[in-house]
């Protein structure tokens, strides 16, 4: 059975180590400002998934994620190093989708918000078809003869 705490532990180092070498030792000129958002590890801790963001535009983006593939292996090994453990997992760089996930949330909330208050001012002057109260109370004159 996969011990997660162990697996957690070791995504959190592996995090502050990859934000460490891609800080200061990494040096590729197309990395731009980049920040490690999450590692995910697998249970037998083979395999470790980075997550990452780039400030700036798709050029950005894509220059960034050329130098982290070119400088996988310097962070792997490193990674080993600093981690202690017997086998060094191999380490696969995502861009995440936060960022995006996030505007595409907040335009969808905003214009929910904006057609909540146009049915509010349509309701706020909005009047009944029929009567203003349609329903009948005891004691009030039937005028229907049974």
């Amino acid at each position: 059975m996969a011990d997660t705490a162990r697996a957690r532990k070791v995504a959190e180092r592996i995090q502050q180590v990859v934000a460490r070498m891609i800080d200061t030792r990494v040096k590729d000129p197309r990395l731009g400002f980049v920040t490690i958002t999450d590692v995910r590890v697998t249970g037998d801790l083979q395999h470790a998934d980075v997550y990452y963001t780039v400030l700036g535009d798709e050029e950005a983006r894509t220059g960034s994620a050329l130098a982290l593939e070119s400088a996988k292996g310097l962070i792997r090994s490193e990674v080993g190093k600093q981690t202690g453990i017997r086998l060094t997992p191999t380490l696969a760089f995502h861009l995440d989708a936060v960022p995006e996930t996030a505007a595409h949330l907040e335009a969808a909330l905003s214009e929910a918000a904006r057609r909540d208050a146009e049915v509010a001012a349509l309701a706020a002057r909005a009047r009944p078809a029929g009567d203003a109260d349609p329903y009948r109370r005891p004691g009030e004159d039937d005028d229907t003869d049974a």
